[in-house]
């Protein structure tokens, strides 16, 4: 098994003990994040009905106006934090459950989480 095999198998396994504790009801639905080489994903899921109630990512049409062309990295993964805090509270979330989806709550992770948090949204 190469190095990048066995980064994402323990992700993978890290993943499953994060998710085994969280469950997102109507009430309080859970918001997962994406984290890739250039972008970030993240999106408020309701477990029980199996859909989505908001979705923001980097890759977004309107995105590019909210973040200048030469951002770093934390800078656009705080942009999609406060669109999605936006998106969800439009759409009558305010508190959700943080599913961090294996990744280590620091850098990226934890400034679209802080975000959110100043966006409006409670977890």
């Amino acid at each position: 098994m190469n190095r990048q095999e066995t980064k994402t198998a323990r992700r993978t396994r890290r993943k499953a003990g994060v998710r085994k504790g969280l469950l997102g009801v109507p009430s309080r639905p859970r918001l997962t994040v994406y984290r890739s080489l250039d972008h970030m994903y993240a999106q408020v899921v309701d477990d029980l009905k199996g859909h989505t109630v908001a979705a923001a990512s980097s890759r977004d049409k309107d995105f590019k106006a909210v973040v200048a062309e030469k951002a770093d990295k934390t800078a656009i993964a705080q942009a999609v934090g406060k669109l999605l805090a936006n998106r969800a509270t439009q759409a009558g979330v305010t508190t959700v459950v943080f599913d961090r989806n294996g990744y280590r709550y620091h850098g990226r992770v934890k400034a679209l989480a802080d975000a959110a948090r100043e966006g409006g949204l409670k977890f």
